[in-house]
């Protein structure tokens, strides 16, 4: 029988990602599982699929690791959604995606914007909206 040996006491916890929201509306779209429900019409696993995202996100320590899930299909956005991107809620097929912003440590957008460069250190996120793609 093999024993493992864990540490305990004083661990240090590395830091997570830190979400921002544009309004109290998109909060409560991405915390209230009920408001969730109201906004994919009633679709539970859409809700449940969004809370995920959000919870992925926040057990992050930097936005690297979300680039880095290929389920998560983050995409840079162009035209007036420069310096924005996107990750979808369920999958490729539906429609809903999750639209973001990196901040920097003042909570300032990066300007400008290259994922490539920022994506190891940036540890806040600003949650812009919850919206269906082609509405």
């Amino acid at each position: 029988m093999v024993y493992l040996d864990y540490p305990t006491g004083n661990l240090k916890r590395r830091a997570n990602v830190q979400l921002l929201y544009n309004n109290s509306k998109v909060q409560k779209q991405c915390t209230d599982l009920k408001t969730a429900k109201k906004l994919f019409g009633g679709n539970a696993a859409l809700a449940i699929s969004l809370f995920a995202r959000i919870n992925a996100m926040q057990q992050a320590s930097v936005i690297k690791d979300i680039v880095m899930m290929p389920t998560f299909h983050f995409h840079k956005l162009n035209g007036n959604m420069d310096g924005f991107f996107a990750i979808d809620v369920k999958t490729r097929r539906d429609p809903w995606r999750i639209i973001i912003q990196p901040l920097d440590e003042n909570e300032e957008p990066y300007d400008p914007c290259n994922i490539d460069e920022i994506a190891g250190v940036v540890r806040i996120v600003e949650v812009k909206e919850v919206s269906n793609h082609y509405e």
